[in-house]
C-alpha cells in the first residue's frame, strides 16, 4: 500500500479505517506508523518492507486478538518508541526486552512506566542512579517520554506481550527489528551511546561500531542481579560527557523537572 493510500484511508475513509480499527488493530496501528512523517527513518528498514515481518507479526497479532487476546501495550502505542525518538535525532539507546505485562502498565517506551501501583524493581534502580548520577531528586513517576523526546531510543527485543504473560512474544520475529535498528544507527548516526544493560542487552554489542560510537555496559539493574554491578555504574553523566566530546548535545536526563502525562 502507498503512503498515499494509507494517508487517505487515515484522513478520509470513515466507512474503511474505523472498521479496519476494529477488526485489525495492530495492522492499522502499523499503517498509521508507515504515516507518519517521524518514522521515515525506521521505515527503510527491511523490517517495515511491504509484505515484510512487519506485516507478518501485524497479521499474526490481530489474528490473536480476534481470538481474544489483549496486548501490552494497546496497539496504538506499540510503536511509541520508534515514533518519539526518530532514526535521525538518536543520541541513545537503551534495550529493554518486553513489556510490562499488566494492563495499562506498559506504552511502547523500554522501562518506561504508566501503571498506576508502585514502580517496577528495576525501573525503580534506574531512577535511583539517575539521581545519584545527575545529583537530582527521584523522580515521582516513571514515564520516560522525557528521554525519548531528547533523543533517547527506548526500545523493547519485543514489542509487545500478551497481558498477564512476560516474554510471550520474544520469539515472534521482533527481535529483526532490534537488529535492523541497532545496525541503522551505527551506520548512520554521527555519534550515539548505546547504554546496555544486562546479558540480553549486551548480545548487541558486537552490531556497534566502536569507532564511532559509545558502548556502556553493565549489569541489569533487576534486584535479581545478584552482582549488583548496575548501582554505581554512572552511565547518564558518562554518556553525557562523551556526547558533549563529540560536539552533541548533552541529554537532560532529569525527569521530575518535567514529568509527562
Amino acid at each position: 500500500m502507498s503512503a498515499g493510500k494509507v494517508t487517505g484511508m487515515l484522513a478520509g475513509s470513515p466507512d474503511t479505517f474505523p472498521a479496519r480499527v476494529a477488526s485489525q488493530p495492530v495492522s492499522a496501528a502499523l499503517a498509521r506508523f508507515r504515516a507518519d512523517p517521524r518514522g521515515a527513518g525506521w521505515r527503510r528498514l527491511q523490517f517495515f518492507a511491504p509484505g515484510g515481518t512487519a506485516d507478518r507479526i501485524a497479521a499474526e497479532l490481530d489474528r490473536a486478538v480476534a481470538s481474544g487476546d489483549r496486548l501490552a501495550p494497546g496497539p496504538g502505542d506499540i510503536f511509541n518508541a520508534l515514533a518519539l525518538t526518530p532514526l535521525d535525532r538518536v543520541k541513545a539507546v537503551i534495550l529493554g526486552q518486553d513489556p510490562y505485562p499488566r494492563d495499562g502498565d506498559a506504552h511502547g517506551l523500554a522501562f518506561s512506566y504508566k501503571g498506576r501501583r508502585s514502580t517496577p524493581p528495576s525501573l525503580k534502580a534506574i531512577l535511583a542512579e539517575l539521581a545519584a548520577d545527575q545529583g537530582c531528586a527521584v523522580p515521582s513517576g516513571g514515564d520516560l517520554t522525557g528521554w525519548a523526546r531528547e533523543g533517547v531510543l527506548l526500545l523493547n527485543t519485543a514489542l509487545t506481550t500478551l497481558t498477564g504473560v512476560t516474554g510471550a512474544h520474544l520469539t515472534l520475529g521482533w527481535s529483526d527489528l532490534v537488529d535492523e535498528a541497532f545496525a541503522a544507527i551505527s551506520a548512520e548516526r554521527p555519534a550515539a551511546a548505546f547504554l546496555l544493560w544486562g546479558a540480553a542487552a549486551r548480545g548487541q554489542a558486537g552490531s556497534i561500531d566502536r569507532n564511532k560510537h559509545l558502548v556502556i555496559e553493565s549489569g541489569h539493574p533487576s534486584p535479581l542481579n545478584r552482582a549488583r554491578d548496575f548501582p554505581g555504574s554512572r552511565p547518564f553523566s558518562r554518556a553525557n560527557e562523551w556526547l558533549g566530546s563529540r560536539g552533541v548535545e548533552p541529554i537532560d536526563w532529569r525527569l521530575s523537572s518535567r514529568l509527562e502525562g
